[in-house]
């Protein structure tokens, strides 16, 4: 805070602003779905058996979409947390840890050496990872769907994720120095 009360804006504060549209444009997504929208939910990089059900609105998914939605507003408030004056009543320990810990598992899906990412969906594209069984189409769709749209999304996000909990870092780190 600045002595006339403002709170200071250093540059990558604002990751934890990016952080909180990024997360909010994923929580009111899953929101949609929830409510019954499909809001590229036949974009979803799933298994032929699982799409089908998260298409026909398993109750299973729909009851994930509503889990998903709020811990997308739990993120919110934890990005939040990261920058404004109510956050430092949050104990450090546990902001570093859920930034540090979603960025990292999110720059992870981007990458996506489990299956889905810019290497999976390579593998797929490229023939080196065969598809499930008579679903070659569908696999190569959703493929380049992932890799278009959600493995950058996924690494932009995480990004943002880990600049917030590195600014965190440095802060805490910051406030340590003058306090001694």
């Amino acid at each position: 805070m600045t002595p006339g009360g403002q709170v200071r804006r250093e540059p990558f504060a604002y990751a934890a602003y990016g952080t909180c549209v990024c997360t909010a444009a994923y929580g009111l997504m899953k929101l949609a779905q929830a409510l019954g929208a499909n809001a590229l939910a036949d974009k979803d990089p799933l298994p032929p058996d699982l799409r089908q059900r998260l298409l026909a609105r398993d109750p299973l998914f729909v009851t994930a979409h509503w889990i998903m939605f709020a811990v997308a507003v739990v993120g919110v408030l934890v990005a939040l947390a990261t920058v404004r004056p109510w956050g430092e009543r949050v104990p450090r320990r546990i902001l570093l840890a859920v930034t540090w810990t979603v960025g990292g598992f999110m720059v992870l899906r981007a990458f996506g050496p489990v299956g889905y990412g810019f290497v999976g969906d390579t593998l797929v594209l490229t023939g080196l990872q065969p598809p499930p069984g008579g679903h070659t189409e569908l696999a190569h769709e959703l493929a380049r769907w992932d890799l278009l749209l959600w493995s950058p999304f996924f690494l932009v996000w995480g990004l943002l994720w880990t600049a917030t909990a590195w600014h965190l870092t440095r802060t805490r780190q910051d406030r340590g120095r003058r306090s001694a």
